[in-house]
């Protein structure tokens, strides 16, 4: 799989989460064989104001490559100007977010919103390119709902991002309407990727583990997998589909490496977001991770109540 002059050995990648792909689960997942990582999506003005908030989204980590900077926006000129500030912060790949359907950045015409303005969303990646000097890729929905114009709209979007230059553009297999509820439609990806032989397309949407991502991979033909709520508290999934690929069994961490790999996590969120912060970021990581516990709802419930790092080392005591 290429993203411009990249090369990835597993044709995988972790998806820009929210709240989730920061730094430390960036290094996490990287030691469990993800061969590229986005960041959260990161508010063009953000990233043009000084400050901690900044200077968090922005960190990086010689382990952290190749990373994309994922930026979202509506604005062609602070858009441009946003990714300037990747390239020069040494982010490998500027992507931008036309995809994220949560109602609030809907309603402020952001993400998902742009793929019901597609001379905008064009307009936007033409002054990115302008700006970029390191490839620059699109994350985009099948289309905004299911209206006949709004599926024009993305063929309209995907055609000419390929024209001006993008690198790679990764479809949810979803409408942002639909968020992530329903099933994602793997025969649209098929007719993406049929359209776009010779470009590099990247499936997203119900790969929620190593065999299910194999199987995307395999019906739809895509060029790579975006693992995205399967990769929470599974950073495993990475190695397990490496292995499902290879056709070995599946690796199955057990209760000591699972806490051998939250006392990393907690040790890399120590150093970014300091001990005041760290343990409550910690929270929603811990109840994901309960998912692979043997008793995983009464350990989700424990992880829910952390407040300092002695919480977060009495669960682990006892249930690790």
């Amino acid at each position: 799989m290429r993203i411009g002059p990249i090369t990835l050995e597993l044709p995988a990648v972790l998806a820009a989460l929210a709240g989730y792909t920061n730094l430390p689960y960036r290094l996490i997942c990287r030691r469990l064989g993800a061969p590229y990582c986005s960041t959260e999506a990161m508010l063009d003005r953000q990233l043009l104001l000084p400050g901690k908030l900044r200077r968090r989204l922005v960190h990086t980590d010689p382990a952290d490559h190749p990373v994309a900077g994922q930026i979202m926006g509506n604005d062609p000129k602070v858009m441009a100007q946003a990714a300037a500030e990747l390239c020069r912060e040494g982010f490998d790949v500027v992507d931008l977010n036309f995809a994220c359907p949560v109602r609030k950045v809907l309603a402020r015409r952001r993400g998902g919103y742009l793929m019901r303005q597609p001379e905008l969303a064009l307009e936007i990646l033409r002054a990115v390119l302008a700006a970029a000097d390191r490839p620059v890729t699109l994350k985009l929905r099948r289309a905004f709902d299911d209206e006949p114009e709004m599926q024009a709209a993305f063929w309209r979007i995907a055609e000419g991002a390929f024209d001006a230059g993008a690198a790679a553009i990764c479809v949810h297999a979803r409408t942002a309407q639909q968020r992530y509820t329903g099933k994602a439609d793997w025969e649209f990806l098929s007719k993406v990727k049929s359209h776009f032989a010779d470009k590099t397309v990247i499936g997203s949407g119900d790969a929620l583990s190593a065999p299910q991502a194999a199987e995307l991979l395999r019906q739809t033909g895509v060029d790579g997998v975006s693992l995205a709520r399967g990769a929470l508290g599974n950073p495993w999934i990475f190695r397990q589909l490496a292995d499902h690929l290879a056709g070995r069994p599946m690796y199955r961490p057990d209760l000591l490496e699972q806490r051998q790999l939250l006392e990393a996590h907690y040790s890399h969120a120590l150093q970014l977001f300091g001990p005041r912060r760290a343990p409550k970021m910690l929270r929603s990581f811990g109840i994901k991770y309960a998912r692979l516990h043997p008793h995983p709802s009464a350990v989700r419930v424990e992880f829910v109540n952390i407040d300092s790092e002695g919480d977060w080392q009495a669960v682990l005591e006892r249930h690790y």
